[in-house]
């Protein structure tokens, strides 16, 4: 039988339309099992990281994360997949990825001189940035090339040579967290730390809530305003570009750029995130688009480096994997939660509306923090706040 008449029941709607939905369906399914274990460990993949040696942690979850890429890498190649093997190798990846970021904002610091932060903070972001972009590239050349088994087989070698690199490193810094305490004794001291000062808990529910109100409705809302009145995927390709564009330059200038209040600065900078908002409510040309969209990933990416570099300074070592997990939790609660209601409430305010209110909350939200003292008066040091416990790891 040739490959059309095998797949001749796509020719009738009914079907068509009951496949497509099964698909999408089973593909939700796969993507909310590797998001909801993020949720719900990331705060364990917190303690982890500051009670355990960060590059052990770190080392594990690209293990995991290798071995579930391959394992299903080789399930879709053979032809043998079937839905639950999927949900339970994306759960497990899911699980390692909640231990692997917290892990890895703790180690920055202690793998390159305290002078040298924020510059180790650019170059991690430009290098996100980069393979951002050619990661998206290159998985749609290898899907459409050779199917999905080659493409995760490549994601999993990615993550060998992640594991690689970080058997050779041997970081200098140690910190630790007093092995006697219980995991919750130790997630309440985590905790403590974090709301005690104002400017962290402050900025965390800040950028919280811009994924909830701004990017998630962005994200969703763009396309389909570019579909209706700016060319249809071209002209979204070319916002979205610029906007790559922008967090790759954003990178750069965090090099060079040292504020000497970087958290002040990290806020101020979000204002830049309005004008893309505002342009695509307008459904403004693709040009102004296209500017509007390089400003405002400059701002995210030099946001993130100021932002990390403030967290990194004046948190101390041993308690910074915990703390920065409240700040993961928000990202990856929110987020999802803005993607599911933005289409919801598109329909009943309408795009335009609801793209007007995302940029109007990009202005009186960022100048609400402002009003905060401590991310007003915070200063940037060159100096780590020294682990404060004996024994350390």
């Amino acid at each position: 039988m040739v490959l059309g008449e095998s797949l001749g029941a796509l020719r009738e709607r009914q079907f068509r339309l009951l496949y497509a939905g099964q698909t999408l369906s089973n593909l939700g399914l796969v993507l909310l099992a590797s998001r909801l274990p993020q949720v719900l460990l990331v705060l364990a993949g917190g303690v982890a990281g500051d009670r355990l040696p960060r590059r052990q942690v770190m080392l594990a979850s690209d293990a995991v994360r290798c071995v579930t890429q391959a394992t299903t890498a080789v399930l879709l190649a053979t032809g043998t997949a079937r839905l639950w093997q999927l949900l339970v190798l994306q759960g497990a990846h899911g699980a390692a990825a909640a231990f692997f970021d917290p892990a890895a904002t703790g180690l920055v610091p202690q793998t390159v001189s305290s002078g040298r932060l924020q510059q180790a903070n650019a170059l991690m972001g430009l290098s996100r940035s980069a393979t951002g972009i050619l990661g998206q590239i290159g998985a749609g050349v290898l899907v459409a090339a050779v199917g999905p088994a080659l493409a995760l087989a490549v994601d999993a070698a990615s993550f060998a040579v992640s594991a690689w690199s970080l058997a050779l490193l041997r970081p200098t810094g140690t910190v630790c967290i007093g092995q006697g305490a219980t995991f919750l004794a130790q997630l309440a001291a985590g905790w403590a730390e974090f709301r005690s000062r104002s400017w962290l808990w402050a900025s965390v529910l800040h950028l919280a809530l811009l994924n909830l109100v701004v990017l998630a409705p962005f994200f969703v809302l763009g396309p389909l305003v570019a579909l209706r009145s700016l060319g249809g995927p071209v002209g979204w390709a070319m916002i979205a570009t610029a906007y790559a564009t922008g967090a790759v330059a954003g990178g750069l200038v965090g090099l060079r750029w040292r504020p000497r209040r970087p958290l002040l600065a990290s806020v101020l900078v979000i204002f830049a995130l309005a004008p893309l908002i505002a342009g695509l409510a307008l459904a403004a040309s693709i040009p102004v688009l296209a500017v509007a969209g390089f400003l405002g990933g400059l701002q995210a990416s030099l946001h993130e480096v100021l932002w990390t570099t403030s967290l990194q300074q004046h948190v101390p070592a041993e308690a910074l994997s915990r703390v920065s997990a409240y700040g993961w939790l928000g990202a990856l609660v929110f987020a999802p939660l803005g993607y599911a209601l933005a289409g919801p409430v598109s329909n009943w305010i309408g795009v335009a509306a609801t793209l007007w209110v995302g940029a109007g909350w990009v202005l009186l939200s960022t100048g609400a923090v402002l009003a905060v003292p401590g991310i007003r008066r915070l200063r940037r040091t060159d100096l780590l706040v020294a682990s404060r416990s004996a024994g350390c790891l």
